[in-house]
């Protein structure tokens, strides 16, 4: 079988003020035609850097060496050593990519027809009407319903998976022989994400495409890929065909990478552990928060009806308890979690928070409790003010409710609270953009723990993080919990992640709360037929399960 792409000795490094650091180091991979490689590791392993040297995408700063060939109509060619305008050649045609965000790749003041018909008039002499005609055909090839009438819609008006298959449907346009797929599935829920892998599947299989994943989902890559390359520190430790490495991986950090993926089911041994280091049963506590009935509706615009996000929603959460919240983006969840902390309006029914009536209160006397309630943002990047330190963006809360005069006066609780989420006091002085991922999110715990509340909402902290990383997040989650006391709404798409931290998980669907439960009743046994298709959407790191689990996810979409 032909490669499609040959990756030989390749070596990138970046120049930098500090000097050149080294990226990617004698890295050397091939993909076969109709084969699916999955490139796997944490973040700055190298992944994405030898994934965007085959589209010739790296920055001026780059300097590269060994080579990158790639199969195209006129030969192999080195991508290395091409010319910007034959590698403007090369993208769409033989290769194209599709980007980790897709609201990001796409252009929002164009419409997506517009932009998938972009390629087809750089590479060739298309009239206007052939061009959406082709459009609209690849819209409907990757699932887009109604294609002829949403080619003319703009990306706003479409899903987060939808817009992942618009950008799917970009790259397919011009029949790529190779697809880079840069983490297609991070941001998305596990139904969402299965329907993206099918039709990733389907790119293969269909369309005979090879494709290049780069991913840190081991349930993904025990999903999808035929082959798996696990990069460490720029380097490649290990390769092997998916049965053989996650059967029997030899590297010590493939079997740390593996060892570190949350699976379901493992909620039992983790609420021994949590019932043991707490000194006091939660069940018997008073609850924080009751919902009763509660409906929350966002007003309609320019004459078209309000939406109903949260629709007679009952539930409590009692001092010391976490609760899981999961389902679908769209499901209410994240607006739940608002409104507790008081930034949504609750629009009827009943919500009570640390005493208070949720239900037409006014801010100002609301106020003084919100310092009882810490909030972690899904996104920790964009939650911090760039243009403050760590020590400042922690020590901010301190100084709005008036328990320190300035940040320098709260300096010494600030560093109490970095090293509670094992970060170095002197990671107090650098500004946000200088921590990795996983220790702005630790950053971001600090935060919401600064003033010592009884109640902490968590909105999908863990999504975006590598599994390694996630795992050491999840276990600081857990600690401190048992450390402070503090009740917990922890909201997330993951089931794996909820049945590890929660107590009790509810499950909402269409703003409806479907299911409601232990992990043992909910995971274990679950009796909603939503509930059974999000367990079966999850993808597991065990090839053979996974195929066995897609089999059973199939069934149950064809008897909805």
């Amino acid at each position: 079988m032909t490669n499609v792409v040959s990756i030989e000795n390749l070596g990138v490094s970046f120049a930098t003020d500090a000097g050149a650091v080294k990226a990617v180091d004698d890295v050397t991979l091939s993909v076969a035609a109709g084969e699916v490689l999955a490139i796997v590791g944490e973040s700055g392993s190298g992944k994405t850097v030898t994934a965007k040297t085959i589209l010739g995408l790296l920055p001026e700063t780059a300097t590269t060496s060994g080579a990158v060939l790639l199969s195209t109509a006129d030969g192999e060619r080195n991508v290395i050593t091409l010319s910007k305008r034959d590698l403007r050649a090369v993208r769409g045609t033989d290769v194209a990519m599709v980007f980790q965000e897709p609201s990001t790749a796409l252009n929002p003041v164009f419409t997506v027809g517009w932009q998938i018909a972009e390629g087809l008039r750089a590479h060739t002499k298309i009239s206007r009407s052939a061009a959406k005609k082709r459009a609209i055909d690849v819209l409907r090839r990757v699932g887009i319903p109604d294609p002829e009438k949403r080619v003319d819609y703009y990306p706003h008006q479409f899903s987060g998976g939808q817009k992942q298959r618009v950008v799917i449907a970009m790259a397919l346009v011009l029949d790529a022989k190779l697809i880079v797929a840069d983490e297609p599935t991070t941001a998305l829920d596990v139904t969402v994400q299965a329907e993206i892998l099918d039709l990733l599947r389907r790119c293969r299989d269909e369309f005979g495409a090879a494709i290049v994943l780069i991913t840190h989902n081991m349930g993904v890559v025990a999903d999808l890929a035929d082959r798996v390359a696990v990069m460490y520190q720029g380097e490649v430790v290990e390769q092997a065909d998916a049965h053989t490495l996650f059967s029997s991986p030899q590297a010590d950090y493939t079997k740390a990478l593996l060892a570190a993926v949350p699976h379901v089911g493992q909620g039992t041994v983790h609420a021994a552990a949590r019932a043991e280091g707490r000194t006091a049963d939660w069940s018997a506590n008073a609850p924080v928060v009751v919902a009763r009935d509660l409906r929350i509706q966002y007003p309609g615009r320019f004459g078209r009806p309000g939406f109903v996000a949260v629709d007679g929603v009952s539930f409590e959460i009692r001092a010391g308890e976490v609760l899981g919240l999961v389902g679908e983006s769209g499901s209410g969840k994240t607006t739940i979690g608002r409104a507790i902390a008081g930034l949504t309006p609750v629009t009827g029914g009943s919500l009570e928070v640390l005493g208070h009536e949720m239900l037409g209160i006014r801010e100002r006397s609301f106020k003084p409790t919100r310092s009882q309630i810490g909030f972690v943002f899904q996104d920790p990047a964009s939650s911090f003010n760039p243009l403050l330190t760590i020590a400042d963006c922690v020590a901010e809360p301190l100084v709005i409710h008036g328990r320190a005069a300035s940040p320098a006066d709260a300096r010494a609780r600030v560093d109490e609270l970095l090293e509670a989420v094992q970060l170095p006091r002197a990671y107090g002085d650098r500004y946000p953009h200088e921590l990795s991922g996983g220790q702005r999110q630790r950053a971001s715990l600090a935060r919401a723990l600064a003033l010592e509340p009884s109640l902490l909402v968590a909105d999908e902290p863990t999504s975006a993080l590598d599994v390694s990383v996630q795992a050491r997040v999840l276990d600081l989650f857990a600690e401190l919990q048992r450390e402070f006391g503090f009740a917990a709404l922890f909201i997330s798409h993951d089931l794996a992640v909820v049945d590890i931290l929660a107590d009790r998980i509810a499950v909402l669907y269409h703003g409806r709360l479907v299911e409601e439960g232990t992990g043992a009743e909910v995971l274990g046994a679950p009796q909603d037929p939503y509930t059974q298709r999000l367990l079966a959407s999850l993808p597991v790191p065990d090839p053979a399960e996974q195929a066995r689990r897609r089999d059973a996810l199939h069934r149950l979409r064809t008897a909805d």
